[in-house]
């Protein structure tokens, strides 16, 4: 036998390489230890596991609301109070006719009388829709604080439908439902409108 031989189990133990001694002003590191059995490990510090919501939302997620989402909420309130303005003005004009078939003059005229009946029937219907479209925009705005991604897109549709109808067929009284429904689509679509909409919603955010 030979008791140089590392394999031989009648030899004399091998020894251990020795470390090296830390240098002078540097701590000696210690090796990472390994979780237990049955242990996940734990994420290193200052990280979130994936899948578990930080404070006010997922890591990254805004804590309060974006100024641009503010500002599109705003836009939102505007659009509705026209659209209770629009909505008088077309009831006056619907009562001004209506008004007008009892006049002396043309309470004999059968076509002025079929045509205020018509008119004012019309003119009632466009009330109603003017008034239930400001009082969606007041919905949508007031659920910016706890809605989620079905109200940023819900949100982006009224304001294209808006922005499309002022254009077509209400151009002269419309413009200025353009203008506001096209800035609206565009901060709500951003990043920082997905980024609000799409955080979690526990605990609740700040306003």
């Amino acid at each position: 036998m030979s008791f140089g031989d590392p394999n031989n189990p009648y030899g004399p133990p091998q020894q251990q390489p020795q470390q090296p001694a830390p240098g002078y002003g540097y701590p000696q590191q210690t090796p990472p230890q390994q979780p237990g059995y049955g242990y996940p490990a734990a994420p290193p510090l200052g990280q979130q596991a994936y899948g578990q919501p930080g404070y006010g939302g997922y890591p990254g997620g805004p804590l309060t609301m974006p100024g641009n989402v503010k500002a599109a909420r705003v836009m939102l309130f505007v659009i509705a109070g026209f659209q209770v303005i629009g909505a008088i003005l077309v009831a006056l004009s619907a009562v001004a006719i209506s008004a007008a078939k009892n006049d002396e003059e043309l309470k004999d005229n059968v076509d002025f009388q079929q045509l205020a009946d018509y008119s004012a029937g019309a003119l009632w219907a466009v009330t109603a829709i003017v008034l239930a479209w400001g009082v969606f925009a007041i919905v949508l705005g007031a659920k910016f604080s706890s809605g989620g991604s079905g109200i940023r897109i819900t949100t982006m549709v009224f304001a294209i439908i808006t922005a499309v109808l002022g254009i077509y067929p209400f151009i002269v009284v419309g413009l200025v439902h353009t203008v506001l429904a096209i800035l609206i689509a565009v901060f709500v679509g951003k990043s920082e409108g997905a980024a609000w909409f799409n955080r979690s919603k526990y605990p609740a955010a700040h306003q």
